[in-house]
C-alpha cells in the first residue's frame, strides 16, 4: 500500500479520467465493450467513494472505422468527419447503455479547442459541466472532431490536450490518464531493461526524451502529448496519473492506494482559474520576445513585464488579448494578458516607465503585462 499516493487520491474532490482509443477498441476498430464495462464500473466505484468525475472518451473516430470495416485511419479531413460522426453516437449508444445498468444518467459534452479559447465560452463550459455532476450525472465529453478539422491533424491538438484543459476548469483536480503502457519508462518499454518511472515530482522537458511513441492506426495522441497534458495539469496544481486502461479494476486499485503506472505531482500552491485560462485554454494573438534580465523577473521573482525589458513582438493583437511571452531563445515562458496593442509595445519596448507618457501622450498602465494578469508555461 502507497499510503502516499493514497492521501493524493484521497485528497481529490473532482477526478477527470481520459480513455484513448486503443484502450476501447479492438484491433479492428470495433469496440470493445467487455473493456468499457470494466470502465463503467471502475468510475462508477469512484463516484460511490463521493468523487465528482468526468470522462474524457477518446474512441469515436475508432468506432466508426470498425462500423465501415475500415482498417486504416482516414487521412483527408472529410472522411475524418464523416468517420467520427457515425463512430460518436455509436460510442454514446455503448456509453448510456453500460451506464444505465446501474441506473446512472450519462451527459455527452463535445468541445473543440476554440470552445475553451473564449473566455466567456470558457466560463460557460465550466458551469455547465458542474451543473451536469450536480444533477449527479457522468458528463462524458469528446473533441468533437467533425467539425475541428484543425485538431485531426496535430499531434498534440488530441484528447489528451482536452483532458488537461477540461481538468484545468476545477481547483486541484486529478487527472487519470489511461492508455495501452503502464505509465512512463526511462526507455522503450520493449526493452526489458527499461523501467516504469513510479514518480515524477516535477515536470521537466528532459522528460520528453524518456518517449519512445507506439504506432497506431486508430488513434492520434502517444505518450508525448501525455508528457504534455501533465505539464498543463501540474503546472496549475492539479495531479497527474497515467496508467493502463487495459488492465481491469484499474481505477478501483488506483483509489485502493495501489502503486500503479506514473504519478506526477502538482506545483505547490493555488492557480486562480483565470490565470489557468490565460495560461492554457485560452488563444495567444501575438508573441512578446524579452530579455535575460526580464524572463528572470517573470520566472523567479514573478514580476510583471515592463516596457524595459521587450525586445520585440509580433502579431496582431490588441490591449486586453492573451500573448505568448518567449525569452531570448524563443521559448515561450509565460502567457498574459497585454495592457496595450502590439503598435503601442512596438513603440515603448526598451523604454523606461516614465517615457511612455511622452511616447504615446498617455500612460494609463506602468506595465506591458501586469503580474496578476501573467502565468508561467515553463517552470
Amino acid at each position: 500500500m502507497d499510503t502516499f499516493r493514497q492521501k493524493i487520491v484521497k485528497q481529490s474532490q473532482i477526478v477527470v479520467v481520459k480513455v484513448g482509443t486503443n484502450v476501447l477498441t479492438r484491433d479492428n476498430g470495433l469496440l470493445n465493450i467487455d473493456r468499457m464495462e470494466f470502465l463503467v464500473d471502475d468510475l462508477l466505484s469512484i463516484i460511490a467513494l463521493g468523487k465528482k468525475v468526468l470522462l474524457v472518451s477518446s474512441g469515436a473516430v475508432g468506432a466508426g472505422m470498425g462500423q465501415l470495416g475500415l482498417k486504416k485511419r482516414p487521412t483527408s479531413n472529410p472522411q475524418l468527419q464523416a468517420v467520427a460522426a457515425i463512430g460518436q453516437s455509436k460510442l454514446m449508444e455503448a456509453y448510456e447503455e453500460l451506464f444505465a445498468r446501474s441506473n446512472a444518467i450519462s451527459a455527452q459534452v463535445l468541445l473543440t479547442a476554440d470552445d475553451l479559447s473564449s473566455r466567456r465560452h470558457y466560463l460557460n463550459t465550466r458551469n455547465a459541466l458542474r451543473s451536469i455532476l450536480d444533477y449527479g450525472a457522468i458528463p462524458i465529453i469528446n473533441e468533437n472532431d467533425t467539425v475541428s478539422v484543425k485538431e485531426l491533424h496535430s499531434t498534440f491538438g488530441d484528447n489528451d490536450r482536452l483532458a488537461a484543459l477540461v481538468a484545468n476548469l476545477f481547483e486541484r483536480p486529478l487527472l487519470i490518464l489511461l492508455t495501452d503502457v503502464d505509465g512512463l519508462y526511462d526507455g522503450d518499454p520493449a526493452l526489458k531493461s527499461s523501467r516504469l518511472i513510479p514518480l515524477v515530482e516535477k515536470w521537466s522537458p528532459m522528460l520528453m526524451h524518456k518517449v519512445a511513441e507506439k504506432k497506431s492506426t486508430r488513434s492520434k495522441g502517444g505518450m508525448s502529448s501525455k508528457l504534455q497534458a501533465a505539464r498543463i495539469t501540474t503546472n496549475s496544481g492539479g495531479n497527474v496519473i497515467i496508467a493502463n486502461g487495459e488492465t481491469p479494476g484499474i481505477l478501483t486499485s488506483l483509489f485502493n492506494g495501489g502503486e500503479i503506472g506514473t504519478l506526477f505531482l502538482g506545483s505547490e500552491g493555488m492557480v486562480a482559474a483565470r490565470k489557468r485560462w490565460i495560461g492554457y485554454a485560452g488563444q495567444a494573438k501575438g508573441t512578446i520576445m524579452v530579455d535575460d534580465g526580464a524572463a528572470v523577473a517573470l520566472r523567479a521573482k514573478r514580476k510583471s513585464l515592463l516596457p524595459i525589458g521587450v525586445v520585440n513582438c509580433d502579431g496582431a493583437f490588441n490591449k486586453g488579448d492573451i500573448v505568448a511571452i518567449c525569452d531570448a531563445s524563443g521559448r515561450e515562458i509565460a502567457r498574459g494578458l497585454s495592457n496595450y496593442s502590439m503598435k503601442d509595445v512596438l513603440l515603448i519596448r526598451g523604454k523606461k516607465t516614465r517615457e511612455i507618457h511622452a511616447i504615446l501622450e498617455r500612460c494609463p498602465y506602468e506595465e506591458i503585462v501586469h503580474s496578476d494578469n501573467i502565468q508561467l508555461t515553463d517552470e
